[in-house]
């Protein structure tokens, strides 16, 4: 049986070992997970605490489940930049790469917007701190985007509030300074029109199309830890997805 860490809610452990397992590839898309009474067997916990677990797996997006069979691996679409940022930042101390570089263009404590706040779980104080960037590299920019803070991580991590760049790139240096590690991501993407903003940083025309990601990384906890708006240009852009056709 998997070893639980008295740190953290039992649902919660559980969860996180079935996602860790979805990460890595030992649970495939279309792999069935245990069962709500195989989970309470195993773990020697309560049929709802199993069922907690898969709730939160499903509230991922990890797992869904199918009325009278049982609750399977999803497909997964990954923001495959935001993933290779943060790994790269963890094994090289740095963000970019040497032929990329970034311009924070502002940072400092705005009010956030509706669906920052809500994605921040901000109630009362809607005050969040913001980050900017346009990052580019020898042919341009490669996108804009803003990162967003919860008011006490902004007390705890102050070069938030700089225009300075942090080498490490802010997940990890928040990280760092709050003790709080990033777990697992959510990422949402739709594609629009630019807005007049968005152009003239990204060096378009008025009426490109652009992808827009919305990215929440979320703690040990699964507390909101970041959330990211960014917005890529249509050249710099693509789906790429493998999958059996059997």
């Amino acid at each position: 049986m998997p070893q639980i860490e008295e740190a953290q809610p039992k649902y919660l452990q559980i969860a996180h070992y079935i996602r860790d397992q979805i990460l890595r590839g030992d649970l495939r898309p279309g792999d069935e997970v245990p069962s709500e009474r195989q989970l309470a067997a195993d773990w020697k916990v309560s049929r709802p605490t199993a069922a907690r677990s898969l709730e939160a797996l499903s509230h991922q997006g990890l797992v869904e489940k199918r009325q009278g069979s049982g609750t399977y691996v999803r497909s997964l679409e990954v923001n495959r930049r935001a993933r290779e940022l943060y790994g790269r930042a963890r094994q090289t101390g740095k963000i970019y790469t040497p032929s990329e570089y970034a311009v924070i263009t502002s940072a400092g404590w705005l009010e956030a917007p509706d669906h920052v706040a809500e994605a921040l779980g901000l109630v009362k104080d809607r005050r969040a701190v913001h980050r900017r960037r346009v990052t580019n590299n020898q042919d341009g920019p490669i996108t804009l985007s803003t990162s967003w803070f919860a008011p006490d991580v902004g007390q705890r991590a102050p070069k938030l509030l700089e225009p300075g760049r942090i080498q490490e790139g802010t997940l990890l240096y928040v990280e760092n300074m709050t003790g709080r590690q990033g777990s697992y991501a959510e990422d949402r993407m739709c594609a629009r029109e630019a807005t007049k903003e968005e152009a003239e940083d990204l060096q378009l025309a008025a009426d490109s199309a652009v992808l827009i990601v919305h990215h929440v990384v979320f703690d040990l906890q699964d507390r909101p830890l970041e959330f990211a708006e960014a917005t890529y240009p249509p050249h710099r852009w693509a789906f790429e997805q493998g999958y059996p056709l059997t």
